[in-house]
């Protein structure tokens, strides 16, 4: 079986790496990592990764929502994280898995693990 590839949107360097490093810990692989929703956006297609991790807030106070729309029109499951528990997605997002930074290692495993099983 192919490790499964993930896409990372984060902004904050030592965010993004630590994520890096996380995939790496569960036997994933690292398909990108990205600080904008345009980079993002150009990385989508359905054989791209197989998830992703968004944080709703990126460069520049950017929100992730438009990647979030991306995502679920290409069929690509995706949690979202972020440092604060006001930053509520979109209602259609909603029942998406959203980690509150800082997490651990085994809160991310569970959460991809329950994302790519959908």
């Amino acid at each position: 079986m192919s490790k499964a590839r993930i896409l990372i949107a984060e902004d904050e360097a030592l965010i993004a790496m630590m994520l890096e490093d996380f995939v790496d810990a569960l036997d994933c692989e690292v398909s990108a990592t990205v600080d904008t929703v345009d980079a993002a956006l150009e990385m989508i297609s359905p054989s791209a990764f197989d998830a992703a991790i968004l944080d709703v807030n990126l460069k520049d106070g950017e929100p992730s929502w438009p990647i979030a729309d991306a995502l679920d029109a290409a069929g690509i499951p995706f949690v979202f994280t972020s440092g604060g528990d006001r930053d509520q997605p979109p209602q259609k997002h909603r029942k998406k898995l959203f980690l509150t930074k800082p997490f651990s290692l085994e809160k991310l495993e569970k959460a991809l693990h329950i994302t790519l099983a959908n």
